[in-house]
C-alpha cells in the first residue's frame, strides 16, 4: 500500500495545465496569472511629491536665500507652467509632479507663509527630500508581476495601476461531481432511520468553490453499474472527474470496476492514511484524472486536502505550501500502522486536538482548523511533542 507521499508524488507527476483565457480586470480576483505583467511606464511616472510642502531649488538653499516667493501653487494632476527663477518656489500638493527646476521638498509644517512669500524654520535640507524620483519604485518594462502569481488585493490593485483591464490567465479545470450510494437523500427530503442525507456533494462543492471552480455537471448516483457506467462515461470528456463513495471492499462499491471497464487507467487503490485509505485515484484516455473518494465525510474531506488540493497546486503551477508544526497540547494514542490526520485547532500555544468518534462522525471538522499528522512511525504522542499539520 502506497504512503500518501508516494500517491502524491504520482498525482502531480500527471499535472497538466488547463489552458488560458483572458478575462476581465473585475473578475481576476483569486486567478493565477498566465503571463506576466511589465511596467507600462517608469513609476513613479514623474518626480513625485511626497508631502503637502514647498518645492525650491537646492542651488537657492545654498547661496543663502531663506526666504522664497510662491511662483505658483501646484495641485496633484498638474503641471507647473513654468521653471523656477531665482529666489522663487512652488507650493506643492502631496502627490503632485515636481518640476524638474526644483530639486527639495520643504514640508508644511516647517514653513511659515506671509501672502505670497515663505520662510522655514529649518537648518538643513537635503537633495530632493520629500521627493519620489520619476522611476525609482519601476521601470518601464521591468516584469514586475510574473506568470503563476495569485491576484489577490495587492495584485488587482497594482495591475489596475498598470491598466490593465484585460489579462491572461489559466483557465479553471471542467470538473464532473458524482457522489453514489443508495443510502443517501438530499437535504429536505423525507429521511428514513436507515438512510444519510447527501454531505458530501455540498462539501465537494464548497472546497471546489475556494478554488473558484464550479463543477460542470454534479449528479448524485445509485449503486447501479449501468447508471455509474453512464454517467461516468458522459464525463470522459472533462479535466477532472470526482467521485464519492463506493470505493471500499463492499458488495456494492462497484466504482472501482466500473471505471476500468470505461478506459480510465487505475493509479492506485487504498493509500496508508486513516481517514480515507480506500481512495481510488485514475487517469482518463484525454490525460484528465478521476479521484473517487471514500463516502464518510471527515474521510472525504481528508482525501480532497492531500490529494485533489495537491494536484490542482500543481496543475496550476503554484508552489506546494510546506506544512506547519506546532507542540501538541494533549496527549493522543497511536491505534493503527497508518499515517493518522485528525482535526485540530492552533491556538498561541500549539494544537489543541478535536475529539471525533470516527470519519463518518458528522461534527468532526465542526470547529478545526488544521489537520494534525500522526506518522504511522510514531508511537503514542504525548503533550508537548511537535506535530506537523495541514492549515484547513
Amino acid at each position: 500500500m502506497l504512503k500518501y507521499t508516494e500517491a502524491q508524488n504520482i498525482i502531480t507527476s500527471l499535472a497538466r495545465s488547463f489552458g488560458q483565457e483572458e478575462i476581465a480586470l473585475e473578475d481576476a480576483d483569486g486567478r493565477v496569472l498566465a503571463e506576466g505583467v511589465p511596467a507600462d511606464r517608469d513609476y513613479p511616472p514623474f518626480n513625485r511629491a511626497t508631502m503637502d510642502g514647498y518645492a525650491i531649488a537646492l542651488r537657492d538653499w545654498e547661496s543663502g536665500v531663506r526666504g522664497f516667493k510662491i511662483q505658483q501653487v501646484v495641485y496633484a494632476g498638474q503641471v507647473a507652467a513654468a521653471e523656477l527663477t531665482a529666489g522663487t518656489c512652488y507650493k506643492i500638493m502631496t502627490g503632485a509632479p515636481v518640476p524638474l527646476s526644483a530639486d527639495v521638498v520643504i514640508r508644511r509644517e516647517d514653513a511659515v507663509q506671509t501672502d505670497d512669500t515663505v520662510t522655514f524654520n529649518i537648518e538643513t535640507v537635503k537633495p530632493f527630500q520629500n521627493i519620489a524620483r520619476k522611476g525609482e519604485d519601476m521601470h518601464e518594462g521591468d516584469v514586475i508581476l510574473q506568470k503563476g502569481m495569485v491576484c489577490n488585493p495587492s495584485v488587482i490593485s497594482l495591475l489596475a495601476s498598470l491598466g490593465k483591464v484585460k489579462l491572461m490567465v489559466k483557465s479553471l479545470p471542467k470538473v464532473a461531481l458524482f457522489t453514489t450510494g443508495d443510502e443517501v437523500v438530499e437535504p429536505g427530503m423525507p429521511v428514513l432511520v436507515s438512510q444519510i442525507r447527501n454531505s458530501n456533494q455540498y462539501l465537494l462543492k464548497s472546497l471546489l468553490r475556494k478554488w473558484l471552480i464550479k463543477p460542470a455537471v454534479y449528479q448524485h448516483i445509485a449503486d447501479d453499474q449501468e447508471q455509474l457506467k453512464q454517467h461516468l462515461t458522459k464525463a470522459l470528456n472533462c479535466d477532472m472527474i470526482i467521485t464519492c463513495g463506493g470505493v471500499s471492499a463492499g458488495d456494492a462499491d462497484y466504482l472501482p470496476e466500473v471505471l476500468e471497464s470505461i478506459g480510465v487507467k487505475k493509479l492506485f487503490h487504498k493509500v496508508a492514511i486513516r481517514p480515507g485509505k480506500p481512495i481510488w485515484c485514475g487517469q482518463m484516455p484525454n490525460g484528465g484524472l478521476v479521484f473517487a473518494l471514500p463516502g464518510n465525510p471527515f474521510s472525504c474531506h481528508v482525501t480532497f486536502k492531500l490529494f485533489i488540493e495537491t494536484y490542482l497546486i500543481a496543475c496550476f503551477g503554484l508552489p506546494k505550501p510546506a506544512l506547519s508544526q506546532l507542540p501538541l497540547l494533549s496527549a493522543k494514542a497511536k491505534k493503527v500502522n497508518l499515517d493518522e490526520f485528525f482535526p485540530a485547532r492552533v491556538s498561541n500555544d500549539g494544537l489543541l486536538s478535536i475529539a471525533f468518534n470516527s470519519s463518518g462522525d458528522i461534527k468532526s471538522a465542526l470547529v478545526a482548523d488544521a489537520l494534525a499528522v500522526h506518522p504511522a512511525d510514531a508511537g503514542d504522542l504525548i503533550a508537548g511533542n511537535k506535530v506537523m499539520f495541514i492549515s484547513l
